[in-house]
Order: C-alpha cells, then structure tokens, then sequence
C-alpha cells in the first residue's frame, strides 16, 4: 500500500478559524477525515478494526464523531493507511486539541449533558435550519424575553442565579450570528409563536422588533407559518437540521423533548426530517410575507 500523499491530507488549520476554539467541530472533522483516508487506502471497516483490536463498530462511531478520539487509536490508523509521520503529529496535535473543553463548559452548572453537544454543533454548522412551534428560537431571542422563559422553566428549589445563567448562556450562543463566516440561519416559526405572550407587553413588542431587525440580515431568513395554512405533518416539537461546510461530515437532526435530546445522523432517518422541514417551509408565508406578519405583531404589542 502507497503512502498518502501530502497534498492529499488536507491541511486541517482552515477549518480552526471560528472566533472561539469548538471541539465538537473539530472532532466531527477529523472523524470524517479518518474515514475518508481509510476509503482512499481502499480499506474496510473490518480491516480497521483489525487494527485496533476491537469492532467495526467502533470505527463506524469513530468515523461518525460520536465517541471521542485516543491519540493511540489515531495514530495506528493513520499509519495503517500509509499517512507519513510528519502529518501523523499534526493530525494528533488536533486530536488534543479536540479533547480540550469548549467555551460552553463554563456554564455547565445550567447545561444540561445531554444538550451540550448540541451547543458544540450549532457552532460548527454551515446551514441551520429550526422549526419552532411554541418558542421563539433560542438564537433570534431578546435577554429579556430570554429571561422570562429561563424563569417558566426553573425548577422548584433552583437559585434565581440559574436563571441569569441561562440567560448569558443563551446570549453567548447567539455570538455565533456574528461571527465574520456566520451560518446560515433558516427559521420556520408556528404563528402561534408571534400570539402567545410569555412575558409583558413591553417584553413581546421589543421581542418582535428585533425579529422584525434580524429577518432583514443576508444570512438569516425567517418564515411564519399561518394558521390559515394547511394541516402539516408534525410530531409537534422543535426540529433543527444542521448542515456542515466540509461535505464529508454528516448533516445531524437534533429533535428536543422535555428534560432530553436525540440527534440523529443516519441518512434515511435524516432525509426523512428534512422532507418534514421542506413540507412545513412549503406552508410557510414567503418572507416578504411573515416579515408583514412580524411587524403586525410589533404594532399589536406596541
């Protein structure tokens, strides 16, 4: 087997730009990377797991971001499919740096684990795409409309602390809108959102103003589903759908209940979330049309 070629593994700094250090986003793709070297070395996932002495199994969930990387594991498969050493040490470089915590940890007093990974992956993503049929989404949210659903939300005995936590969590995630290569934010919004009052007055009108602002940036479309609009196929709770610019990685579907989260990453399971958010996009108002929506709203709070 020929050795890999140094034009051929990519020189991986160009995707470590993001204004903060996201080790989800790195993780995900030096995964991706690992599959992609073990396919151009024409290698199974059994050959692989040969290699490290365990199931092919693993390597899948290796190859697909889910557990996290071991230096030793990486290094045997690199030099498995003929990676030259001089690469072998940059590529493990990034493996430690992947291991090293996000900016989010600091909050892990109010971040749930299981909604963690999810902070980790929105920052990475090219695309987002979000349904909501009872919130506003978390990015386009007010601090203070932001507050008022911390506060619904917090727990009999919680500190009122957490509260102002979660709220400066929320406005950090929101960074990312900012960021100088920002995602694409695409958000379909129930119009039972714009009606229904989770704070003051002052609070709604304020709230919608800034939807109204931030429906108008190039990167970010908004659309409101009427209630005139036909029956949609729905489970009835938020669904996200992140897209990611190096097209080797997985889109993942991220689908929040209460108190947890599933993501999803399989192909057939994530195309048949997309159709759902391709139907409900199709029953949404154009934008032109729910930006009149939103500021109809701003009058009806003003």
């Amino acid at each position: 087997m020929s050795a890999v070629q140094p034009n051929r593994l990519p020189k991986l700094e160009r995707y470590l730009s993001s204004p903060r250090h996201n080790p989800t986003a790195l993780q995900l793709i030096l995964a991706a990377q690992l599959r992609r070297l073990r396919l151009e070395a024409q290698l199974s996932p059994i050959v692989a797991s040969d290699a490290l002495r365990c199931s092919d199994s693993k390597i899948s969930r290796l190859e697909r971001g889910e557990v996290q990387l071991k230096e030793r594991d990486v290094a045997d498969l690199l030099h498995l499919y003929g990676v030259d050493e001089a690469q072998v040490a940059e590529f493990l470089a990034l493996v430690r740096r992947s291991r090293e915590s996000g900016w989010w940890h600091a909050f892990d007093d109010v971040v749930p684990k299981w909604f963690s990974k999810f902070i980790g992956l929105q920052e990475a993503a090219s695309v987002i795409r979000t349904y909501e049929v009872l919130l506003m989404p978390g990015l386009l949210q007010t601090p203070a409309y932001a507050r008022a659903v911390a506060a619904a939300d917090r727990r009999p005995g919680e500190d009122r602390t957490v509260v102002e936590r979660r709220v400066e969590l929320r406005l950090a995630r929101q960074q990312l809108l900012d960021y100088p290569v920002a995602p694409k934010l695409w958000v379909v919004v129930d119009e039972g959102v714009l009606h229904r009052q989770v704070a003051v007055r002052e609070v709604m009108h304020e709230q919608m103003l800034h939807l109204a602002r931030m429906a108008e940036r190039p990167n970010i479309r908004v659309q409101i589903i009427p209630f005139t609009a036909p029956q949609c196929i729905t489970s009835g709770f938020p669904i996200t759908h992140l897209r990611f610019d190096p097209p080797e990685l997985p889109e993942i579907v991220y689908l929040e209940h209460l108190r947890r989260a599933e993501y999803v990453d399989k192909e057939e399971e994530t195309e048949h979330y997309r159709s759902i958010l391709d139907e409900l996009l199709n029953a949404a108002a154009c934008p032109e049309e729910s930006l009149q929506m939103v500021q109809d709203a701003v009058k009806r709070y003003g």
